[in-house]
């Protein structure tokens, strides 16, 4: 009997969650993949897409489509991607027919140079959206860019080329008759609606808070029912559709990097921050013990030669990364300039880091009441996990459990309800995770950024169905429309299916 409710209560949430992406209004079929992580970026396929896949098993078709990192669009019949040319200086949305991967017609921009970002960025990161009727596509080295379906340009907005340090790979959405774009960098910072067929700006709201190299806001937004919802830096938001106008917002320590999905009656966010959790934030040695390991010509004091690497911030997960972390400059520990650290300024500058940490609250996965009003404080937010936060990748839901993978291929499952840690285990993926996970018949789909996808199943005793190895490198979340799930390697784009009894 209990098990029997527990599928009801599965069912109803489920519902709930539809009636939440049905309320988008912008897509006429639940098959499409309209903007980034699909409809209202849930991050939800439909059909029953393969367990197991490869070049040799389960390939519909392999077709390149430049260099990039943004995900597939999938409306109707057609695909779209984008990618650039660095030798060339172009930037490019292209379209392909779904079935095939036949090429309906590719646009290139001309730009004078490219935003620059992290070495895992790339200029045509963000991914396009689409109604079927048109696809928008945004560069931050260019702005945004309308075709009709058939790749006449409609309209454009060019904006300054953005500057930040990961680089603005933050995707639009369609909603309704408006385009939506949420733009953080230290040239602007603003959430932007602009009529989606005229490219007409109906209304912008400047972000307050001061941008810094740490964020990221590489978020897509999202809506339920009449509100438009955003990550935004060091903040989730919530505004009014029509007018732009703000409903509530909730101050967290984070980068605004993964976008929220919505369960019931809740909007849920993993929110990460570089210092959030003690494994992020490593111990410093005391000065004796520096002087026992590292004072190599027992002069009592530790010289730039003999200063080892000590992290302010460091992911112990996804070491082969570049840029991953922080580390203590020994020019600014040594504050007479003599070349060599006493006890007294490694004491000091100790007190100087603590201090800088302290400065960051912790962060995690927090449930948030959609009917929410104004300022909110701690107390009107449900705090559901601290530990193993996604830092780039999405959470996905079943509407009972929620499911975020972290650095080292470390999948995490929360009871939604409750906030119960349900399971942590290692998904077969190793390395840096850039890709977000997806559900599709009860199973989900992990994309490890060594290339590795594993597919595990869905509840509270998952099984690992199948780790496929792409042999190349995958930033891109994967697309999921009728059974296909959709691959973007470095070098290419694959359509993998079940394949046809003859």
């Amino acid at each position: 009997m209990i098990k029997k409710q527990s599928k009801f209560i599965v069912a109803i949430r489920c519902i709930a969650l539809l009636v939440c992406v049905v309320s988008f209004r912008h897509h006429k079929s639940l098959a499409d993949w309209p903007q980034f992580r699909g409809l209202n970026s849930a991050g939800i396929g439909s059909g029953s897409p393969p367990i197991k896949f490869s070049a040799d098993q389960n390939q519909r078709w392999k077709v390149e489509v430049g260099v990039g990192h943004s995900s597939p669009c999938i409306v109707g019949p057609y695909l779209f991607v984008t990618s650039y040319d660095e030798a060339r200086k172009t930037l490019a949305v292209t379209c392909l027919e779904k079935a095939s991967g036949k090429l309906a017609w590719k646009n290139e921009i001309q730009v004078k140079q490219f935003e620059k970002g992290h070495p895992s960025f790339n200029p045509a990161s963000s991914t396009p959206t689409s109604d079927g009727e048109r696809v928008v596509a945004y560069f931050g080295s260019y702005g945004l860019v309308c075709y009709d379906i058939a790749g006449k340009l409609m309209w454009e907005i060019k904006m300054p080329m953005t500057k930040s340090f990961g680089g603005n790979a933050t995707s639009p959405a369609i909603v309704g008759d408006r385009v939506i774009l949420y733009r953080g960098n230290y040239v602007d910072h603003f959430l932007l609606a602009v009529n989606k067929r005229t490219g007409e700006e109906e209304w912008r709201v400047a972000q307050e808070e001061e941008f810094t190299g740490e964020m990221a806001c590489t978020a897509c937004p999202i809506v339920a029912g009449d509100q438009l919802i955003i990550h935004s830096a060091r903040s989730i938001q919530a505004y009014q559709l029509e007018s732009g106008t703000k409903s509530w917002e909730m101050k967290c320590a984070t980068t605004g990097t993964s976008t929220p999905v919505l369960v019931g009656d809740e909007v849920l966010v993993a929110a990460w921050n570089k210092m959030g959790e003690p494994s992020l934030r490593p111990e410093f040695p005391s000065f004796e013990n520096l002087l026992g390991k590292h004072d190599r010509n027992d002069d009592g004091f530790i010289n730039r030669g003999e200063f080892p690497d000590l992290w302010i911030f460091h992911r112990p997960d996804g070491m082969e990364a570049p840029m991953n972390g922080a580390k203590i400059r020994f020019d600014r520990a040594d504050q007479d300039k003599d070349s060599k650290l006493s006890a007294n300024e490694w004491s000091r500058q100790l007190k100087v880091i603590e201090k800088f940490r302290a400065n960051y609250q912790t962060h995690g996965i927090l449930a948030i009441p959609l009917k929410s009003e104004g300022m909110l404080g701690v107390d009107q937010v449900r705090t559901l996990e601290t530990q193993g936060i996604s830092e780039v990748p999405s959470p996905v839901s079943d509407g009972e459990f929620l499911y975020f993978v972290k650095n080292g291929g470390i999948l995490s499952c929360l009871e939604i309800a409750t906030g119960k840690r349900v399971y942590r285990k290692r998904t077969g993926g190793k390395g840096t995770h850039y890709a977000s996970p997806l559900i599709a018949d009860d199973r989900i789909y992990c994309t490890a950024g060594e290339g590795k996808i594993s597919v595990i199943s869905t509840g509270e005793n998952p099984e690992i169905l199948a780790v496929n190895d792409m042999k190349e490198e995958v930033f891109a979340t994967p697309a999921i429309v009728d059974g296909i799930i959709y691959v973007r390697t470095h070098s290419a784009l694959f359509a993998f299916g079940e394949e046809v009894a003859k």
